[in-house]
């Protein structure tokens, strides 16, 4: 299997995209503040890839995927666009993991939720935890809104981008707020 990748710069950094022939199937930060943390993020990325992508060989080359994932991060950093319903998505993950992204899809812009809101819409409640793992696995950044999620006392909690990134998204996001929340950890996201 073939793997396309490319460079993506964003107005919060480089991003590096990935791409099989079914989708786009990473796109993560180059850089991340902390000590370590970007070597972190790519050494668990490049696990998920060897277990959910194998065999895979990865080559420098623009795609149609690439082409309009490019163009979905311009727009939605312009802030005219944000859903992602022409994009193709190759998420490969456990079956829970695969549950919470797609929950994540469903929480509208402008809006947050917290894991406890994201296990009980699940049918677990129980599984805070386990859906905040899910959420740092994510593999595709923004497009897969895991910035959307804080903690259950609308502290904002762990991001692999970094926190301050999380704050400029949330912000960013604002705009297409379309009622107002009546606090930061509402649940919005279907079942």
């Amino acid at each position: 299997m073939q793997l396309s990748r490319i460079i993506l710069p964003t107005p919060l950094g480089d991003m590096l995209a990935l791409s099989s022939d079914e989708g786009l199937c990473a796109l993560e930060f180059t850089k991340v503040a902390g000590p370590n943390r970007c070597q972190e993020r790519l050494s668990r990325l490049n696990a998920r890839l060897q277990r959910w992508f194998p065999p895979h060989e990865i080559v420098d080359a623009e795609t149609p995927t690439m082409a309009r994932t490019r163009d979905w991060l311009a727009a939605y950093f312009d802030g005219t666009r944000c859903e992602i319903a022409d994009l193709t998505l190759d998420m490969r993950g456990a079956p829970f993991e695969q549950r919470v992204w797609i929950a994540l899809q469903a929480i509208p812009p402008g809006h947050t939720t917290s894991y406890g809101a994201i296990a009980q819409a699940l049918g677990s409640p129980g599984a805070s935890r386990a859906v905040g793992m899910a959420n740092g696995a994510n593999p595709i950044a923004i497009i897969v809104p895991c910035h959307r999620v804080i903690g259950s006392n609308g502290s904002l909690t762990g991001y692999g981008g970094g926190l301050d990134r999380k704050t400029w998204l949330i912000d960013h996001e604002r705009r297409w707020r379309t009622e107002p929340q009546a606090s930061l950890f509402t649940s919005r996201q279907a079942g």
